[in-house]
């Protein structure tokens, strides 16, 4: 598959339905829980979702670009998501992103990165949730109950936070359909893996409604064979 682009045209339960950016803190850290999750209960768990179809599995790919390694790009029309990494290089994961009238587009940064982290709904998330008869909870501590799921990236804008995050998601299947509040979700394993690569102050372009992510250009060519099959 190739794609050219250049400028680019429960509360548990609940919670994982309608999770979009909520706001935190500002800081320029890595988070780690309190507590360890047991890696058994994360694999018993994962092994029992069904997962997404076999077209936004992780992928080496061939991918043309001006973009330096590291540099994330997010590609909401297609639900792709790319890791840079040089050489006409990248992993291509795939992701679910915002619902009707929630899709966005920019060039934001990484800025914070954390492992199992809690989640806190935006007060005007709430209220809208409630209103179509779904609970939130103010708070939800991080787990594998938690809709921002394994790992989750924040995104700001300058020194601001955007409210967007990369996040996981304890509902695989979604990857690939359009059921967030704005916020980018992978499966587990998949954003465990951006996570460990991806560094703070990342650049990350995200294509999408608006335009705002002005120019950029990348040629998905498909499958790297020879990176699948031997390594690298």
């Amino acid at each position: 598959m190739t794609r050219k682009l250049g400028t680019l045209a429960g509360a548990a339960l609940s919670a994982a339905l309608f999770i979009g950016g909520a706001g935190l803190a500002s800081a320029t850290m890595i988070e780690r829980p309190a507590a360890t999750i047991g890696q058994s209960d994360v694999t018993t768990v994962a092994a029992s979702q069904r997962k997404p179809a076999r077209e936004f599995w992780r992928t080496k790919v061939r991918l043309r670009t001006d973009e330096a390694p590291g540099t994330i790009i997010v590609d909401t029309n297609h639900k792709y998501l790319y890791y840079v990494e040089g050489n006409n290089k990248a992993t291509r994961y795939g992701i679910g992103v915002g619902r009707e009238g929630f899709g966005w587009s920019g060039v934001v940064k990484v800025q914070r990165k954390a492992e199992w982290p809690g989640w806190t709904p935006p007060a005007e998330m709430i209220a809208r949730e409630r209103k179509n008869g779904h609970i939130l909870p103010a708070y939800m501590e991080g787990g594998i109950n938690n809709p921002l799921g394994a790992r989750a990236l924040y995104l700001y804008k300058g020194k601001s936070d955007s409210g967007f995050r990369i996040h996981g998601t304890n509902q695989p299947w979604t990857i690939g359909q359009n059921m967030s509040s704005g916020c980018i979700r992978m499966m587990n394993q998949d954003v465990e893996h951006l996570y460990d690569r991806a560094s703070i102050g990342a650049k990350v372009i995200v294509v999408g409604p608006g335009n705002r992510q002005g120019e950029v250009s990348y040629d998905d060519r498909g499958i790297d064979l020879l990176r699948t099959i031997f390594g690298g």
